[in-house]
C-alpha cells in the first residue's frame, strides 16, 4: 500500500509546477507549457540595485578593494558552496585581493537580475553570473547563481549577505 502510495504521487508530482516565491520562479511542468517572465515590482530599487551590482563588480574586476568594502557592511555574511562561511570583511578582502585580483573577472549574464524589495530593509538582488578565469584559458565558464541582499541605511546601499553558488564546477 505505501509503496503503491508513493509511486502515485512521483507520478503527479511531474503533473504539478512549483512555485518558490510569488513572482519568482516558476518550475516548468512535465507538459513544458508553462513559462517563467520577470517584471520588477519596483523599476526605480531594480534601476538601484542593478546600479549597485555594476559598481560593485567593476571594483571586483579591477580589485577595487576600497570601494568593495565600502559596499560590504560591517556584519557581512558570504556563503559560498566551495569554502563556507566568511563574516569577517576583511577576511574576505584578504582572500579576494590573494584569489580573484588579476585572475577572475565577472560577467552578468543578461537578462538573469532580478530585485526583491525587503520593506523597512532593503532588497533581494537574485540573478546568474560567469567567472572568467584569466589563468587557465580553457576553462569553460558557466553560469552560477547568486544572491544578494542589500542594505539601505543613511542613503547607502551595502550588502549584509550573499550567497554564492557554483552548480557547475
Amino acid at each position: 500500500m505505501k509503496v503503491s502510495l508513493i509511486r502515485q504521487l512521483l507520478i503527479n508530482s511531474t503533473r504539478l509546477t512549483l512555485t518558490l516565491l510569488p513572482g519568482f520562479a516558476t518550475v516548468v511542468s512535465a507538459s513544458g507549457q508553462d513559462t517563467y517572465s520577470y517584471k520588477p515590482k519596483s523599476q526605480a530599487l531594480y534601476d538601484s540595485i542593478a546600479h549597485m551590482d555594476s559598481v560593485y563588480f567593476n571594483a571586483y574586476n579591477t580589485c577595487d578593494l576600497e570601494t568593495q568594502a565600502a559596499i560590504y557592511a560591517d556584519t557581512i555574511e558570504f556563503y559560498h558552496d566551495g569554502s563556507g562561511l566568511q563574516t569577517s570583511r576583511q577576511a574576505l578582502l584578504d582572500a579576494l585581493k590573494a584569489n580573484i585580483c588579476g585572475k577572475v573577472s565577472r560577467v552578468l549574464v543578461k537578462g538573469s537580475l532580478e530585485v526583491y524589495p525587503i520593506p523597512n530593509f532593503g532588497a533581494v538582488e537574485i540573478g546568474l553570473h560567469r567567472f572568467i578565469n584569466h589563468q587557465e584559458h580553457d576553462a569553460v565558464s558557466k553560469p552560477d547563481r547568486f544572491i544578494a541582499v542589500w542594505r539601505h541605511k543613511d542613503g547607502k546601499w551595502q550588502m549584509t549577505r550573499v550567497i554564492s553558488l557554483h552548480m557547475g564546477g
